[in-house]
């Protein structure tokens, strides 16, 4: 009886080692490999200053949101979110099947207007400032690597970009560079710029 058990047990053993594959699955090598699935990677100069981890707005929460939603929680692109909403974008973006999204910090739009131009685009220009919007949207999901390879990207408003390897990152034109890029979300790819590409 005694040795039926042993028997048994060493069966049980040899088949749940079998099942587990490669001998080498240490407790930490499984949890590190369910924990992968969950680990959402952005790379950029800028990611270290943007939510992360558990906070609200890290890039794991927004994986399954639209990309409208997704631009409402990056701290650095509250202007480009606001002119998304203010061109009546946001339901294009909330739709759309995975567009890449540059969305320029809002040091890079300070930079480009002053505020009174800035104010008449989000008031009173709908239509020059959606133009504006579309040439920072490109159809399809591209990561950055995609990018980098593309070497060239046609967006929404149909302007050709010339992009570039730029270290880790990519360079448009001479116009600007990735800061914090591959946010995967629901259907999108964001990559926060440094400048406006018009």
């Amino acid at each position: 009886m005694l040795r039926r058990r042993v028997v048994a047990a060493l069966v049980a053993a040899i088949a749940a080692a079998s099942c587990s594959g490669s001998g080498d699955d240490t407790p930490e090598r499984a949890a590190r490999g369910r924990e992968a699935p969950d680990a959402v990677m952005v790379i950029g100069p800028l990611c270290d200053l943007l939510p992360s981890g558990d906070d609200p707005g890290a890039p794991a929460s927004l994986t399954d949101e639209p990309a409208d939603v997704a631009l409402q929680w990056i701290p650095v692109v509250t202007t480009f979110e606001a002119a998304v909403r203010a061109s009546g974008l946001a339901g294009y973006l909330h739709r759309a099947d995975r567009v890449t999204i540059l969305a320029p910090t809002d040091d890079a739009f300070a930079a480009a207007f002053d505020r009174q131009r800035l104010d008449d685009l989000l008031l009173s220009r709908q239509r020059e400032l959606r133009a504006l919007l579309e040439a920072h949207i490109i159809d399809g999901s591209l990561s950055l690597s995609a990018l980098r390879e593309a070497g060239r990207v046609t967006t929404l408003a149909g302007d050709t970009l010339t992009v570039a390897p730029a270290g880790a990152m990519a360079r448009f034109g001479d116009r600007a560079t990735t800061v914090c890029a591959d946010y995967d979300v629901a259907n999108a790819r964001i990559h926060v710029i440094d400048g406006v590409l018009r």
